[in-house]
């Protein structure tokens, strides 16, 4: 089993009485990319900032790498990279002067400057000023200032914001090299579906500061799987076949609905279907996107 790398337990922030993070439990395991999911003013930022140590939680406890990160604050730091919002660069410096800059910072190795251009795929361009470069260059400038450190952890809040498809492409496409390439374990927050469904393997989803959902991204596309929908004839009848096999199900406009099942089990009930003399006129799948899934969690009550 892997080891967990990010643990909240009962996370709260509160401003001025009002619950920004409430009751927050990330589980975040070692090389994975953990999609943090939810609507804008959700509570990600804030929690996001909570796990770097820039503002204290009101309650609630975190680990990361195991320990406690009120204890451990900067040896666990020294472990984490991180961009959040946008990211900050000298406009009129290069990419190699700006990295150069942080790297005298962290007292890193020289050479670690060339290693995070080619990770990032800015080599070649390096020696430009960074004030000509697109959106997409400068936010993996961003992420490359965030690995010059080696770190164990990656945090992105939103790296995809404003972006372009193709500047969104590259980004996704780094993302998604970095636990197994460089064995990095990642979370990044975003407010898109469609882009975490994409990238990460986890994920969790936020709503008014408490979690909703948290799980794989694989059992959530099985929960908004949909069902099977059926015109047949005497729908009454072949419901009460259907439950008698166990199959569930219900009527719909004169439709009989029947849960997600295997191919080989949906054969079977059409062949008793058939056989007891009904007529089927139409088999439909009916698929909830993960769009619709997504907005039924975030509004409406847990998941």
């Amino acid at each position: 089993m892997k080891d967990t790398v990010i643990q909240t337990k009962e996370l709260l922030k509160e401003y001025r009485g009002r619950a920004a993070v409430k009751e927050l439990n990330l589980n975040i395991r070692q090389g994975e990319i953990y999609g943090f999911l939810g609507p804008n003013g959700a509570g990600k930022t804030t929690t996001i900032r909570m796990l770097l140590g820039l503002i204290k939680p009101t309650s609630g406890s975190i680990e990361i790498f195991g320990r406690e990160l009120r204890r451990n604050k900067l040896q666990i730091l020294r472990k984490v990279g991180s961009l959040v919002e946008s990211p900050s660069y000298y406009g009129h410096l290069s990419a190699l002067d700006n990295l150069e800059a942080i790297r005298r910072i962290l007292d890193v190795p020289k050479p670690r400057i060339a290693e995070v251009l080619d990770i990032v795929s800015l080599t070649g361009e390096e020696r430009r000023p960074v004030k000509g470069f697109s959106l997409g260059m400068k936010q993996r400038l961003g992420i490359a200032a965030a690995l010059l450190g080696s770190p164990e952890l990656l945090i992105l809040d939103e790296p995809t914001n404003g972006l372009d498809p193709s500047g969104i492409q590259e980004i996704r496409s780094l993302i998604k090299r970095l636990p197994e390439e460089q064995g990095i374990t990642v979370l990044v927050s975003s407010h898109l579906l469609s882009e975490i469904e994409q990238m990460a393997g986890t994920v969790g989803i936020i709503r008014e500061g408490q979690m909703v959902y948290q799980d794989t991204i694989a059992h959530l596309q099985e929960q908004a799987a949909g069902d099977l929908r059926l015109a047949l004839s005497e729908p009454e009848a072949a419901l009460e076949l259907a439950v008698r096999r166990g199959c569930g199900g219900g009527l719909q406009e004169g439709r009989l609905i029947l849960p997600r099942m295997s191919n080989a089990r949906v054969a079977l009930l059409i062949k008793e279907l058939v056989e007891n003399g009904h007529a089927i006129y139409r088999v439909e799948e009916h698929r909830q996107s993960l769009e619709e899934f997504f907005l039924q969690v975030v509004g409406g009550g847990q998941s």
